[in-house]
């Protein structure tokens, strides 16, 4: 039984030239697209394209128009703020008394 042979630099050369060839051939033997059925490809993707575009500025519209109502509500929040009359400032007392009420709760909660 003979041992395996490996082929030296003539013989890939020229397996991949074989190769080479059987792939050109092969590729001039596949006919060439039915202009009817490019013309369809071509119309569709246009189509796709054209949706594509009217869905990105409806999306753009509507991103504006809530950039919009969202500024008024802002405008309305900052008016209604300074119409809004300031609270008093707490004394020491008060913030003191605010401060042991809220310990003597916590302390009961525990027990």
């Amino acid at each position: 039984m003979a041992g395996f042979k490996s082929p030296d630099f003539n013989e890939r050369a020229a397996a991949a030239r074989a190769a080479k060839k059987r792939a050109v051939e092969q590729l001039r033997e596949k006919p060439a697209p039915d202009p009817e059925v490019v013309a369809a490809r071509q119309a569709a993707h246009a189509a796709r394209e054209e949706r594509r575009a009217e869905k990105k500025a409806a999306a753009e519209q509507a991103k504006a128009a809530r950039a919009e109502e969202a500024a008024k509500l802002k405008a309305a929040k900052a008016e209604a703020a300074a119409k809004a009359a300031p609270k008093p400032k707490k004394t020491e007392a008060e913030l003191k008394a605010a401060r042991d009420a809220r310990y003597a709760a916590r302390k009961a909660r525990r027990r």
